[in-house]
């Protein structure tokens, strides 16, 4: 892949709790890092039998390789937002991520 073909800017965020003074505690996104990356959507479904949760991608983003991705964080693409669904290291060279994402709705 050319850096030429990560032409778009996602902010990765997440989630964490703040105290909202009163004992109790209030739910925020985070700014970790923003990064070039590609977007395409996808219409992929994989549905994993057998008692497990089906997954669902709908976009597949691609970014240089990074080892502090978490599943848990989400992407920020303008006023779209992207939950990571799984992480890919292809052929586990650590050059390049995939991540299979769903936006959410």
């Amino acid at each position: 892949m050319r850096s030429g073909d990560l032409d778009k800017r996602i902010t990765w965020q997440q989630e964490t709790k703040v105290p909202d003074g009163m004992s109790g505690f209030t739910t925020t996104w985070v700014d970790v890092c923003t990064v070039w990356c590609s977007i395409w959507p996808i219409s992929a479904n994989e549905i994993i039998r057998a008692s497990a949760p089906a997954m669902i991608a709908t976009h597949r983003v691609r970014l240089h390789y990074r080892s502090v991705f978490k599943p848990y964080w989400r992407g920020k693409f303008g006023n779209r937002y992207f939950s990571i669904v799984s992480i890919i290291n292809p052929n586990e060279r650590n050059e390049m991520l995939e991540l299979l994402c769903k936006e959410a709705a």
